[in-house]
């Protein structure tokens, strides 16, 4: 998909242009509460997603669904196939899923579902695009509070790869326009970031977020991304809208 740019579209200087910001948008819950933040915050949205080599597309036909329903400025899927590495049961069908784990479980060390380096390379590539765009503005959704324990979903991440950016992007180097990694759902429980995402329009019906979803694309309701999502809907006093393979 094309996607206008600074370089290449005459701009009138008496015409304020709306910020751009970059957000990974996976298609899951947290994503699209994301997307719809930097909206709120005035922001001119630019979708990226990632085929990886995930073991299901699920995840990515929401995404294209959000994409459509909220009407992003542009949306580009990038191809980077983290499969061939293994280590990860979300890339490998020899490693399972973890099932029916309770809250303690779920909250003790580092599972594997991690995707070794993800996030580093998702944000590595989201900064690229940022930078023709002509913006350092990137949002991710990720949560570190009813989250898995990944190791690249922290604040002290989050600050240290915008440190890092700061230092290796042209702009920011040259003092015209610094990096800002905007993680807002850091220190939200999945009942806050589910409560603000209704009151932002956010339809999660759209969405998925289960890590070994049915071919149809409905959710297991037993890995750790559905029961954290199903208890932050439950905290709310609320279904959640999106498909469950029957019980």
């Amino acid at each position: 998909m094309k996607h206008p740019s600074l370089s290449s579209t005459f701009v009138n200087p008496n015409v304020c242009i709306p910020a751009r910001a970059v957000v990974l948008l996976s298609g899951g819950l947290d994503s699209a509460t994301c997307a719809a933040i930097a909206r709120s915050q005035g922001f001119t949205v630019f979708g990226i997603s990632f085929r990886y080599g995930q073991r299901h597309v699920a995840e990515l036909a929401a995404a294209e669904r959000l994409a459509a329903s909220t009407g992003l400025t542009g949306h580009v899927v990038v191809d980077v196939d983290l499969r061939q590495f293994g280590g990860s049961a979300l890339t490998t069908d020899e490693i399972e899923v973890p099932k029916g784990r309770n809250a303690e479980e779920i909250g003790d060390g580092i599972p594997i579902t991690y995707v070794p380096a993800r996030n580093t390379v998702f944000l590595s590539l989201a900064l690229a695009w940022a930078e023709t765009l002509d913006t350092g503005d990137i949002f991710i959704g990720v949560n570190a509070l009813d989250y898995s324990g990944y190791p690249d979903c922290r604040a002290e991440y989050i600050e240290a790869f915008e440190r890092m950016a700061n230092l290796a992007t042209k702009a920011a180097v040259e003092g015209r326009r610094p990096v800002k990694i905007h993680a807002p759902l850091i220190d939200w429980t999945k009942a806050q970031i589910i409560r603000r995402g209704l009151e932002l329009g956010v339809d999660y019906a759209l969405t998925s977020s289960c890590y070994d979803p049915a071919a149809d694309g409905a959710a297991c309701g037993r890995c750790d991304a559905c029961l954290l999502r199903l208890r932050g809907f439950a905290e709310n006093g609320l279904a959640d809208p999106a498909p469950y393979i029957p019980a």
